[in-house]
């Protein structure tokens, strides 16, 4: 189960490694295939993963012969959607059993990004995982070594890392300099998230398996407003606003300013619209700083659309001789004055992340956002939510995978505890 020579480059160089002319893979069946042959998927969590489901199901010769929920129920209605020779399972192991599956796809709660990951590469399967690719900085860096170690490429779902004019945008800000020197990137989110009330203890429904629902994480008692979606908003499964969506944006701004781990985190915020059971902040502006490199910001308001920037703004570079502005699909720049000078818009979407995804185990072309791309920028919105947790600005050291320096009760949350017998292990 050995990655061919392109994408051992891959791991070494990072997303910006290139490489030339077909070669092959190793499937999860342990032999060596060629760029033709079909690619087995399975899907694990039908949310998200309904449209992830539906997006390698119409790649080129790949088939999706597995869907996967807790939820029986959404498991199969997926596999429905899909054809009749999808099968519908509520056990992911079921997955891992299956030596003919190649690659995992994994769009469940955040509690199992990593562990299923880790348990995916381990069973020789390649691995598509939503975003954030952990709930905790350590198991970041677990599934980090897991790639490494079972030579299993691993994508994270950050999508804009292949979306056309957006790789342009970005390209031309590092390699052609057409701002400048970039010392400074800002973020922009708004939604209009209702309140998800106050929850009341009730038996799980007859078609979820709620104790597999949990598994890495310690068990607590069924409430009637956690599933399906508003898990996000308790630390004990999610990761708040931050991670549910700054991540994307986290990554585009890094991406642009060429960043990794940051040198300081603050973040300023809290509950400010609804008195519910919602734990995470709703109102954010969380600051990175990355020494002489400049900043990072990101402010999000879930519970107002209103935005003071044009519609569709994601990410705003600012660079010594103008402005870059990422919106939609592409990016538009300004001159110095102000004055817009190019727009350019492309394709975007699902298919081109997962075909990127294909492509890199076909033909050993390099991933858009490989385990380690994916980690760091999963880690910036994990030290904005510490930094909220304790309450303070943080330090942190970039020579130490950016870990918080002077500050025992920060750290103390790079390390969440696990249910006995599910704590991830590589």
């Amino acid at each position: 189960m050995k990655l061919n020579n392109s994408n051992r480059r891959t791991f070494l160089g990072g997303a910006s490694a290139t490489v030339a002319g077909l070669g092959t893979y190793t499937s999860a069946r342990g032999q060596e295939g060629s760029a033709n042959d079909k690619l087995v998927v399975a899907v694990m969590g039908m949310g998200r993963g309904g449209a992830l489901a539906q997006s390698f199901h119409g790649l080129p010769n790949v088939e999706v012969a597995m869907v996967c929920d807790v939820d029986r129920k959404r498991s199969d209605s997926a596999a429905k959607s899909l054809g009749p020779k999808v099968q519908s399972v509520t056990d992911f192991r079921r997955i891992l059993d299956r030596p003919d599956i190649d690659i995992l796809v994994i769009a469940t709660c955040n509690h199992w990004h990593a562990p299923a990951a880790i348990l995916g590469c381990a069973a020789g399967k390649h691995i598509y995982v939503e975003k954030p690719c952990s709930h905790n900085p350590h198991e970041g860096e677990l599934l980090m070594q897991a790639s490494r170690k079972h030579e299993r490429l691993v994508q994270h779902g950050t999508q804009r890392r292949s979306w056309p004019k957006i790789v342009e945008g970005i390209r031309r800000l590092r390699e052609e300099k057409v701002i400048g020197r970039v010392y400074r990137a800002d973020c922009f989110y708004t939604n209009r998230r209702g309140s998800i009330g106050k929850g009341k203890a009730a038996a799980p429904p007859a078609h979820l398996d709620y104790d597999l629902w949990q598994g890495p994480a310690p068990r607590r008692p069924y409430r009637d407003n956690i599933l399906h979606y508003n898990w996000h908003w308790l630390w004990h499964w999610g990761n708040g606003e931050l991670g549910n969506n700054g991540v994307h944006f986290l990554d585009v701004a890094r991406w642009g300013m060429g960043v990794d781990y940051p040198t300081r985190v603050n973040y300023a915020g809290g509950r400010y619209r609804y008195d519910d059971d919602q734990e995470t902040p709703d109102t954010s502006d969380v600051t990175l700083e990355f020494g002489e490199k400049g900043q990072i910001s990101w402010r999000a308001t879930s519970c107002s659309p209103f935005q003071s920037a044009e519609s569709g703004t994601f990410v705003t570079f600012t660079g010594e001789s103008g402005s870059m502005v990422i919106r939609n699909q592409g990016y538009v720049l300004y001159d110095g004055s102000g004055k817009e000078v190019e727009r350019e818009d492309g394709p975007g979407g699902n298919d081109v992340h997962t075909g990127n995804l294909v492509d890199a185990i076909r033909k050993g072309s390099p991933l858009a956002c490989d385990a380690e791309t994916g980690h760091v920028s999963s880690l910036l919105c994990h030290l904005g939510n510490i930094s909220h947790r304790v309450d303070r600005l943080m330090k942190c050291d970039p020579g130490a995978g950016g870990q918080i320096v002077g500050d025992q009760d920060a750290m103390a949350y790079w390390k969440r505890q696990y249910e006995p017998g599910w704590e991830p292990t590589v």
